[in-house]
Protein backbone atom coordinates (compact mmCIF):
# COMPACT_ATOMS: atom_id res chain seq x y z
CA UNK A 1 0.00 0.00 0.00
CA UNK A 2 1.19 3.49 -0.55
CA UNK A 3 0.85 6.26 1.60
CA UNK A 4 1.17 9.96 1.28
CA UNK A 5 3.41 12.18 3.56
CA UNK A 6 2.12 15.80 3.77
CA UNK A 7 5.39 17.49 5.21
CA UNK A 8 3.79 20.88 7.01
CA UNK A 9 4.85 23.38 8.75
CA UNK A 10 3.40 26.25 10.79
CA UNK A 11 2.14 29.72 9.20
CA UNK A 12 4.67 31.92 11.60
CA UNK A 13 7.72 30.30 10.25
CA UNK A 14 9.58 31.67 7.31
CA UNK A 15 9.10 30.81 4.13
CA UNK A 16 12.35 28.55 3.57
CA UNK A 17 11.73 24.83 5.99
CA UNK A 18 13.28 25.67 9.33
CA UNK A 19 17.23 24.86 9.31
CA UNK A 20 18.33 22.01 11.19
CA UNK A 21 19.81 23.89 14.46
CA UNK A 22 16.03 24.65 14.37
CA UNK A 23 14.67 21.04 15.77
CA UNK A 24 17.15 20.65 18.17
CA UNK A 25 17.33 16.41 18.43
CA UNK A 26 15.46 16.01 15.26
CA UNK A 27 16.69 13.74 12.73
CA UNK A 28 18.60 15.18 9.95
CA UNK A 29 16.24 14.79 6.82
CA UNK A 30 18.88 13.35 3.96
CA UNK A 31 19.10 10.36 6.80
CA UNK A 32 15.85 9.87 6.94
CA UNK A 33 15.85 9.40 3.09
CA UNK A 34 18.43 7.43 3.02
CA UNK A 35 17.51 5.13 5.50
CA UNK A 36 13.73 4.88 4.04
CA UNK A 37 14.98 4.42 0.09
CA UNK A 38 17.88 1.91 1.41
CA UNK A 39 14.68 0.15 2.83
CA UNK A 40 12.53 -0.34 0.18
CA UNK A 41 10.01 2.07 1.22
CA UNK A 42 10.68 5.42 -0.20
CA UNK A 43 8.99 6.04 -3.91
CA UNK A 44 8.96 9.77 -4.63
CA UNK A 45 8.88 13.35 -3.01
CA UNK A 46 9.53 16.73 -3.35
CA UNK A 47 9.51 20.19 -1.51
CA UNK A 48 6.87 22.37 -2.69
CA UNK A 49 7.64 26.44 -3.76
CA UNK A 50 6.23 29.15 -0.89
CA UNK A 51 2.51 29.22 -0.55
CA UNK A 52 2.38 32.90 -1.66
CA UNK A 53 3.12 31.21 -5.33
CA UNK A 54 -0.30 28.75 -4.76
CA UNK A 55 -3.10 29.07 -7.14
CA UNK A 56 -6.67 27.13 -6.40
CA UNK A 57 -9.06 26.15 -9.35
CA UNK A 58 -12.05 25.71 -9.69
CA UNK A 59 -14.68 25.69 -12.43
CA UNK A 60 -18.22 27.10 -11.66
CA UNK A 61 -20.86 27.34 -14.24
CA UNK A 62 -18.76 26.31 -17.05
CA UNK A 63 -15.63 29.30 -15.88
CA UNK A 64 -12.34 28.76 -14.61
CA UNK A 65 -12.17 30.45 -11.43
CA UNK A 66 -8.35 31.13 -10.25
CA UNK A 67 -7.80 32.52 -7.13
CA UNK A 68 -4.13 32.97 -5.79
CA UNK A 69 -3.35 31.59 -2.70
CA UNK A 70 -3.78 28.28 -1.17
CA UNK A 71 -7.23 26.85 -1.04
CA UNK A 72 -7.93 26.97 3.09
CA UNK A 73 -6.66 29.19 5.57
CA UNK A 74 -4.96 27.09 8.42
CA UNK A 75 -2.38 27.40 10.76
CA UNK A 76 0.15 24.44 8.81
CA UNK A 77 1.15 25.08 5.51
CA UNK A 78 2.47 22.06 3.23
CA UNK A 79 6.07 22.45 2.44
CA UNK A 80 6.82 18.70 0.60
CA UNK A 81 5.17 15.77 0.42
CA UNK A 82 6.64 12.02 0.44
CA UNK A 83 5.16 8.65 -0.98
CA UNK A 84 5.89 5.70 1.24
CA UNK A 85 5.18 2.03 0.13
CA UNK A 86 4.70 0.39 3.06
CA UNK A 87 2.38 -2.84 4.52
CA UNK A 88 0.21 -0.96 7.21
CA UNK A 89 -0.22 2.61 8.59
CA UNK A 90 1.31 1.65 12.15
CA UNK A 91 4.40 1.43 9.72
CA UNK A 92 4.02 4.49 7.85
CA UNK A 93 3.70 6.07 10.96
CA UNK A 94 6.83 4.67 11.98
CA UNK A 95 9.12 5.91 9.03
CA UNK A 96 6.75 9.53 9.35
CA UNK A 97 8.07 9.61 12.95
CA UNK A 98 12.15 9.70 12.03
CA UNK A 99 11.29 12.84 9.38
CA UNK A 100 12.84 15.59 10.56
CA UNK A 101 9.74 17.86 10.08
CA UNK A 102 7.88 15.61 12.52
CA UNK A 103 10.17 16.99 15.15
CA UNK A 104 9.73 20.91 14.07
CA UNK A 105 6.42 20.43 12.06
CA UNK A 106 3.83 17.52 11.69
CA UNK A 107 3.45 14.88 8.66
CA UNK A 108 0.35 14.06 8.06
CA UNK A 109 0.00 10.56 6.61
CA UNK A 110 -3.00 9.43 4.44
CA UNK A 111 -3.32 5.78 2.61
CA UNK A 112 -3.48 6.49 -0.70
CA UNK A 113 -6.82 5.22 -2.67
CA UNK A 114 -5.86 3.45 -6.28
CA UNK A 115 -7.73 4.59 -8.89
CA UNK A 116 -9.74 1.85 -10.64
CA UNK A 117 -10.49 3.07 -14.28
Amino acid sequence: MQYLMLVCRDRADSPQPPSQADRDGAPDVEQWWRAANDAGKYVMGERLRPVSEARSVRVRSGEVVLTEGPFTETSELIAGFDVLECDSMEEAVQIASGHSMAHGGVIEVREMWPFEG
